[in-house]
């Protein structure tokens, strides 16, 4: 079993300071990797947790010309589809300032998702490392779309994995696409963003938990978590 390691919170008194300092620090993440390179890759969750926080940074006054967005994870649904993690970037993330950013999608309306992931994966591979990741997580401790008991979680979690998985499930109503721990876990700055007591309790409990029944624990190490109550 995984032993105990102290996991790096950062606490806030209440969700609309959250909102304002997570984006406060990824405004100076990328300000950082954009001295260094000339692109960046900004890796982002769906869900309804980050909009507050994408409301915010999309008026950050960085150089979003250089800064590459794309998905944690998508699932294979319409644009239009409320459940459409691309329709929530696309309307909160991709405004603004940050309307001048370049968006790597990770769904296509006309083809499959296998069809898809080649063109996906050689998209990105030129831009990898991800320079800044913001993850979520659900109650029952997945990130991205990386689920406990999905058909390639183990593929997902090798330290050979791909770029891309695709994900199927008996909890997920839809097909996924996402990122594998590889790839998020060699982000340069890493974030998870939390909110509740339960949330705060299921990411120390995973922490005694292997990454197959825990996922979010493939993706602590190195991690900042956000949460506020």
């Amino acid at each position: 079993m995984a032993g105990d390691k102290v996991v790096n919170f950062v606490e806030y008194p209440d969700r609309d300071l959250m909102v304002i300092g997570l984006a406060q620090q990824l405004t100076a993440d990328l300000t950082e990797a954009l001295d260094s390179r000339e692109r960046v890759l900004f890796v982002v969750p769906g869900g309804e947790t980050p909009g507050p926080v994408f409301d915010q940074l999309c008026a950050a006054d960085i150089d979003w010309s250089r800064v590459d967005v794309v998905l944690s994870d998508e699932r294979w649904v319409p644009e239009s589809d409320p459940r459409s993690n691309t329709r929530l970037v696309r309307e909160r993330l991709l405004a603004e300032r940050a309307a001048a950013a370049r968006f790597l999608p990770l769904h296509s309306e006309t083809r499959s998702l296998e069809e898809c992931l080649p063109e996906f994966e050689k998209n990105l591979e030129p831009n990898l490392p991800v320079s800044v990741c913001v993850l979520g997580m659900g109650a029952d401790m997945h990130t991205a779309s990386l689920f406990s008991g999905a058909d390639n979680l183990f593929l997902a979690l090798s330290p050979a994995a791909p770029i891309l998985v695709p994900m199927r499930g008996k909890s997920m109503p839809e097909d996924r696409i996402t990122l594998s721990a590889r790839v998020l876990n060699d982000t340069i700055a890493k974030h998870i963003i939390i909110t509740g007591e339960a949330k705060k309790d299921a990411i120390e409990r995973a922490q005694r938990l292997e990454p197959e029944d825990a996922p979010i624990r493939a993706v602590l190490p190195g991690a900042k978590v956000h949460w506020a109550p």
